[in-house]
């Protein structure tokens, strides 16, 4: 989220986005996809992601984990912790679901442990099952992304 120029972003489009979640959240009952695009609006509110009212995002998080649970929503609230209150927070989060095996395959699973090591300087923390062998099929892009960014951690 660091890496996104949001200068490029349309405006009057989120405005409109804004607006239509809005709208659905005062609508009952509210629903996983509405809570979804409650978190994007948070986001795209923002503009950084330092900026971003991230304790808004953990309870939006909180809200989304009771009506559709999984540990990929479980994950998101972690990184939206780390957000909120330091990355040492959101890696014992990502470590707790990882441990229970839930995720052990998921490769965004470990590009967050790894980014939440690597904004903790621990290094020889980074070992993980994300490497230049592992299939990730149709994320070609994503791929390049994250082993580019670990090899500039590991120097």
């Amino acid at each position: 989220m660091d890496d996104q120029d949001r200068s490029l972003w349309n405006r009057d489009l989120i405005d409109e986005g804004v607006s239509l979640v809005e709208l659905a959240l005062a609508s009952r009952p509210v629903g996983a996809y509405t809570v979804q695009a409650a978190i994007a609006t948070v986001h795209a509110g923002a503009p950084s992601a330092a900026a971003t009212d991230w304790s808004r995002v953990v309870e939006l998080y909180d809200l989304l984990q009771r009506a559709s649970p999984s540990p990929v929503v479980e994950l998101n609230r972690a990184v939206a912790v780390a957000m909120r209150d330091g990355p040492a927070a959101g890696l014992r989060l990502v470590e707790s679901i990882l441990a229970r095996g839930e995720l052990g395959d998921y490769y965004l699973a470990h590009s967050a442990r790894a980014d939440l090591c690597r904004r903790l300087g621990r290094r020889r923390r980074l070992v993980h099952p994300m490497n230049e062998r592992s299939p990730w099929p149709g994320q070609k892009r994503a791929r390049r992304f994250l082993m580019r960014r670990l090899k500039r951690t590991e120097q």
